[in-house]
């Protein structure tokens, strides 16, 4: 399905039906990936209208000339959110890039939220300024080292509890998406700044049920920075997983699982 927004056709997938919940994915990927972890927790469970969307210059969604900065980007996300579901009350997740721009959604519209989901989220947008732990590998794992492809051998230094279920949901959800992203598109975006304005600050604190999940390894989007959004989301569960570090979904499908059933 495609929504144009401000001139761009934004390509979507859209299930279920009931209270709008708006996924947003990762820097360079696409829908696909925040689907396979966040479909399974609507087995048997109604009344969510689960609305999937590819970013700008990512997935099947062109990136446009005038998207220069992440206030431009968060201006296309919070546009096609008032195109599907005007005036509604909605649920919003974010993971890693998805993160940072579901927290300029709830500084923006605050008062429509009813819960929110970071999943190791970037809280500093700046690479430079991230406190970012070191990588180790906590599981290491012979069969997955043998099966890694010379162009796979980054994941080496990614993976912190590595297994062949791990490399599979790679080439299945992660290696596809990130060879549709238009990268021209994505370093000129890369050299903006952050938002304009202090996303994590706004005048009344967000009430709304939150859950934030970080890796303990993660040493791309770190954990620590998360910790300092607890006073202004004073409902969230803040949690940071052993064992766990960027791909923590993956690593981490039990807890994870369990995180988020219970929010």
């Amino acid at each position: 399905m495609e929504c144009t927004v401000r001139g761009v056709a934004v390509y979507y997938e859209e299930v279920g039906a009931g209270r709008p919940l708006f996924m947003l994915h990762g820097w360079g990927l696409d829908h696909r990936y925040i689907a396979n972890d966040m479909e399974p927790f609507f087995t048997g469970r109604t009344g969510w209208r689960r609305i999937y969307l590819d970013l700008p210059g990512m997935g099947k969604t062109p990136g446009a000339d005038w998207i220069s900065t992440h206030d431009q980007m968060l201006a296309v996300i919070l546009e096609f959110i008032d195109t599907l579901a005007p005036g509604e009350r909605f649920t919003i997740t974010g993971t890693s890039y998805g993160g940072y721009l579901a927290r300029g959604v709830v500084y923006r519209r605050n008062a429509q939220i009813d819960g929110v989901l970071l999943n190791v989220p970037a809280i500093e947008i700046d690479d430079s300024k991230r406190n970012l732990p070191a990588h180790r590998v906590l599981r290491e794992d012979a069969e997955f080292l043998g099966a890694l492809k010379p162009e796979e051998q980054e994941m080496r230094d990614l993976i912190v509890a590595q297994s062949l279920d791990v490399l599979s949901k790679f080439r299945e959800l992660i290696s596809p998406a990130a060879a549709l992203a238009n990268q021209e598109f994505l370093e000129r975006l890369d050299m903006s700044p952050a938002f304009s304005f202090d996303v994590d600050t706004f005048p009344e604190t967000c009430s709304a049920p939150t859950l934030i999940v970080t890796g303990r390894f993660d040493h791309w989007c770190g954990y620590q920075e998360a910790y300092r959004l607890l006073d202004q989301y004073p409902r969230a569960t803040f949690a940071v997983l052993d064992r766990s570090g960027y791909a923590l979904s993956f690593e981490q499908p039990a807890l994870f699982t369990a995180l988020v059933n219970e929010w």
